[in-house]
């Protein structure tokens, strides 16, 4: 016991009481799961656990006691307070342990524990110990389990006391503990097996991701510091995974739900929770419980049972021989006065049991798959009458419209939904006679094949059942299902699309070191300017009236702007008067007006300016401005550095999406924000000069964090290094874990600091002192050591593997102090190429995709920004008119928009044009860059030919020539 943590050991023994419930892995063995998964009964209804035995134990060491969520919550300041001594090796979540440590060894002091009394396995479950979801046959009693249960919570979210993962770069580990995972709502299917179908990812990832997720790992940070236990996904394919998993989730907790209130109601029997609990998705859940709903009178086969036909339905399948119909038969009785009601009545209940049995359900299912099912749309009756003609004309596409459902596009469907919505299109699905003729002597002859000879009466009464249930409830069911599926995957679609544009939108290449001109257009209210410096400075704004008769006038005062301030290049909105101002400009530079200045100027979307300018963020940003000006200044500040201008505007306001306001706007908002972190996080933020805004979007942080974090750095002075972060009030361990890699210090500015304060001894040090007492962990000792730069701090690399990068560099015979030069590029060169670099991981005790990690970070120039692979604004100086445009003519523009059928492209005429998905070919696009798939995305610059000009729609048709 003595290797235990100090932590563990100084804990107080959390109370037992009755009301406490023991976690799931103590219960005796897997064997006892078996016995009782027939006697299942819901989490509310399970009688309270009996004490633990008291008397003549062992009595283990107060820490090791197994603890309860509600103990925990008890104990959590003192937890929080032990652990600051603990030492370091000990503070981590064991989670890439490799399996081979448990196998076959018996701890000690296992005859220690007290013996836990057999008890109903209770399907509830919160947390786990990694190890003890290794194998299922094994008891997890053992005290390196127990040391390891401390970092996890039971019914409540983990806290601040999980430690860092501080192992990935121990030994190459793909399971974190099996592919078994326990959940908190157990259904008939397995959650990663389930999961791994939807999302076609390898089940050991996905047993991987949620025990990564369950412990508030972000997306930025597994894809960058756990590829080895995700196989190298991108953090799209995260997304999907986490989004399906929510979903899964989802139904498994309305399920449970669902099951709490029938058996509350009196109405749960035991075909009707495995029918519950066989449910993957809302529909079918809906499908099975519909009849039970309270409110609603009931199911014809419900209202039959109750008037007691449901023997004689059995029966028919059973013992047919011995049913006699007409003794049912009671001429007073609604319901059963006729042998026809009579017979109807047994009808429904059959029809009702078809309808539920899911090997009949999963026939069918498997029946449409084979054959060809359409879905359609028309136009409305009544929406031909009484609509809107401009609206009607804009679903002329579908107003005769079919197509199989495996072929057809995601827009087509949400454009199908928009119609139907607006009750200008009905829509069905088509599904062919066909299926229902072989669904119909399938479950005949051979589902429900009576066990006996049936007589003809009888046997046109089945087969009028397995008809009934087909119209009546399955058909439907399948048309809700198809028509879901579509919708669901149409939404996905739409929302990914929305998130990939985003992404390009946000990692555009900044124009550094150019000092810029934004203009906001408008007609009446005039043109807002603002000139900012290299470093986003205002220099100066004005408003100038360019299309008010003013204009030769107003060139005077621009002109002079532009010397003054030795500014070449204009930024223009998008917006209301932007051809205008942009043919204005346009004109004085082909004419030379502001020489010798080379003046060029490019469009920017200036969608969400507006909404930025009267935000509370913007008043806080720039008090003494006038809202009409900050948009200027908002447009010049997206060329000169997208990513920190855009994260200011709610995602969806930038416009860059298809039928945005169609689908889901939680899952659209939750995607979006995400994709905010990714960017932000992968480009790295550097602490002593970014903004609150951009900081809240680093992975682990959030408002509340970066707000701390400004506080410390406005009171202390600039942060030396990455350890410092700790002692911001509110960061703890875990949040430390995550935003750490994507933090950087500019190393000459540290330097500099730190010189000049040694010429002024003791003030930051003392500073850090006073720092470290306002946070939650006061009277901690500060460690001057810790004053010290760290050059691993400007890179990539996390903290957690900072070990493993110095004896990288021992290795290679390099010095911290040369990180980024050509010297320690050619000195990696030499060690990989004579030890390969999985040689290199082995050697280091690491995986190969930490220590490529480690090489990138080490060779990378300093500075580095990922953004410079993506492409800049497109610079212009003269302009093309929409009616100069011919066919055939040769042009160059910017992709604006992408969406599944084709890609928008500005080419300087004041309206995009479209390239056709069916243009955008591999042989086109760009073979030097990486692509994550096969199109384009805002911001890449194309080489374009005009196929085809419709003045009146204004619309343009475009052929991919190639990516520039």
């Amino acid at each position: 016991m003595s290797s235990l943590p100090r932590r563990v050991k100084s804990e107080a023994k959390p109370p037992t009481s009755e009301d406490d419930e023991l976690p799931s892995f103590l219960s005796s063995s897997s064997e006892s799961e078996e016995e009782e998964e027939e006697e299942w009964e819901p989490k509310s209804k399970i009688a309270k656990r009996p004490r633990l035995p008291k008397k003549n134990e062992a009595k283990p060491k107060k820490g090791a006691a197994p603890r309860t969520a509600v103990a925990r919550s008890k104990v959590r300041k003192a937890a929080i307070k032990e652990e600051t001594d603990a030492p370091a090796e000990d503070k981590r979540v064991q989670l890439l342990k490799p399996k081979e440590e448990d196998v076959d060894t018996e701890p000690k002091t296992l005859h220690q524990k007290p013996e836990v009394p057999k008890r109903v396995e209770m399907r509830s479950f919160q947390g786990k110990n990694v190890e003890s979801l290794e194998s299922d046959e094994k008891p997890s009693t053992s005290v390196k389990h127990e040391k390891s249960e401390e970092d996890f919570a039971f019914d409540e979210p983990p806290f601040k006391k999980i430690k860092s993962t501080t192992s990935p770069e121990g030994k190459p580990v793909k399971n974190l503990g099996g592919n078994q995972v326990k959940e908190e709502f157990e259904m008939n299917w397995d959650i990663v097996q389930a999961l791994s179908e939807i999302t076609n990812v390898e089940p050991w990832v996905c047993a991987n991701l949620i025990r990564l997720f369950k412990e508030e790992n972000t997306i930025p940070f597994i894809a960058r510091y756990r590829k080895e236990l995700i196989n190298n996904l991108e953090a799209d394919a995260l997304r999907e995974v986490q989004q399906a998993l929510e979903e899964l989730r989802a139904v498994a907790k309305k399920t449970h739900t669902t099951i709490q209130k029938l058996k509350k109601e009196g109405k749960l029997s035991g075909s009707l929770l495995t029918a519950l609990l066989n449910c993957r998705t809302s529909e079918e859940l809906d499908h099975v419980s519909a009849p039970y709903k309270t409110g609603s009178k009931g199911t014809k086969a419900q209202r039959a049972k109750q008037l007691g036909l449901e023997p004689a339905a059995l029966s028919i399948l059973q013992n047919p021989m011995e049913l006699n119909l007409f003794s049912y038969v009671k001429p007073n009785t609604k319901g059963l006065s006729t042998i026809q009601e009579v017979e109807a009545g047994v009808q429904h209940i059959l029809a009702d049991i078809f309808a539920k049995d899911k090997d009949t359900l999963d026939f069918i299912r498997k029946l449409c798959q084979q054959r060809y099912i359409c879905i359609q749309s028309a136009l409305a009756k009544v929406s031909s009458k009484s609509g809107n003609e401009k609206d009607i004309d804009k679903f002329q596409l579908y107003h005769e419209f079919s197509c199989n459902i495996k072929s057809i596009q995601h827009h087509q469907i949400l454009a199908i939904n928009r119609g139907e919505n607006l009750k200008i299109l009905t829509v069905k699905v088509n599904i062919p006679d066909g299926v229902k003729n072989e669904f119909c002597w399938w479950c005949v002859n051979e589902r429900w094949r009576p066990k006996q000879f049936l007589k003809p009466e009888l046997m046109r009464i089945l087969r009028n059942s397995v008809e009934d249930a087909y119209k009546r409830l399955i058909y439907p069911l399948l048309c809700r299902e198809f028509r879901s599926k579509l919708t669901s995957d149409a939404e996905k679609e739409s929302v990914m699309m929305f998130g990939r544009n985003l992404r390009q939108l946000l990692l555009t290449s900044p124009v550094r070191g150019r000092t810029l001109m934004g203009v906001d257009p408008g007609y009446k209210h005039g043109c807002k300017l603002a000139i900012i410096s290299p470093t986003s400075q205002i220099l100066h704004t004005d408003v100038v009236y360019l299309h008010t008769g003013q204009g030769f006038r107003e060139a005077e005062k621009i002109k002079r702007l532009l010397l003054q301030y030795n500014c070449s290049t204009v930024v223009i909105g998008n917006g209301t008067a932007c051809r205008e101002t942009e043919a204005y400009f346009a004109d004085l530079i082909m004419k030379k007006y502001f020489a010798p200045l080379d003046v060029v100027y490019c469009i920017v979307s200036e969608a969400g300016a507006s909404i930025y300018s009267v935000s509370p963020e913007a008043s806080k940003e720039m008090p003494d401005l006038d809202p009409n000006l900050r948009s200027a200044v908002s447009i010049a500040r997206r060329v000169q550095d997208p990513l920190a201008e855009l994260v200011k505007i709610e995602p969806k306001h930038i416009g860059v999406g298809m039928y945005q306001h169609d689908v889901s706007q939680t899952l659209l908002k939750a995607t979006l924000d995400s994709v905010v972190e990714e960017c932000v996080s992968f480009v790295g933020v550097d602490i002593n000069i970014c903004s609150e805004i951009l900081l809240r979007h680093i992975a682990g942080l959030n408002a509340n964090r970066a707000k701390n974090i400004i506080e410390w750095r406005e009171k202390n002075g600039p942060f030396i290094n990455r350890e410092q972060l700790k002692e911001v009030k509110g960061l703890g361990p875990k949040s430390f874990q995550q935003c750490a890699g994507f933090i950087r210090f500019n190393q000459e500015y540290i330097k500099t600091f730190c010189s000049n304060t040694k010429k002024e001894p003791g003030s930051h040090a003392f500073m850090t002192k006073a720092g470290g007492a306002q946070g939650k962990k006061k009277g901690k000792p500060v460690s001057y050591a810790s004053q010290q730069p760290n050059p691993l701090d400007q890179t990539c690399i996390h903290p957690e593997s900072y070990n493993i990068a110095m004896g990288f560099l021992s290795l290679i015979g390099g010095n911290a102090n040369d990180i980024g030069k050509s010297d320690m590029q050619q000195k990696v060169n030499a060690v990989i190429q004579k030890e390969g670099l999985e040689g290199t991981a082995k050697r280091l005790n690491t995986t190969v995709h930490t220590l490529q990690l480690i090489i990138d970070g080490l060779t990378q120039p300093e500075g580095f920004d990922i953004r410079t692979d993506f492409d800049k604004p497109d610079f212009k100086r003269s302009i093309v008119c929409f009616e100069d445009l011919s066919v055939g003519a040769v042009l160059t523009g910017k992709v604006e928009n992408a969406t599944p059928f084709g890609v928008f492209v500005d080419i300087g005429v004041g309206k995009a044009g479209l390239i056709p998905v069916r243009s955008i070919t591999e042989a086109k696009l760009s073979k030097v860059k990486k692509r994550k798939s096969l199109g384009l995305g805002p911001g890449e610059r194309v080489e374009v030919r005009v196929l085809n000009v419709d003045i009146p729609r204004l619309r343009i048709t475009l052929d991919l020539i190639r990516v520039l």
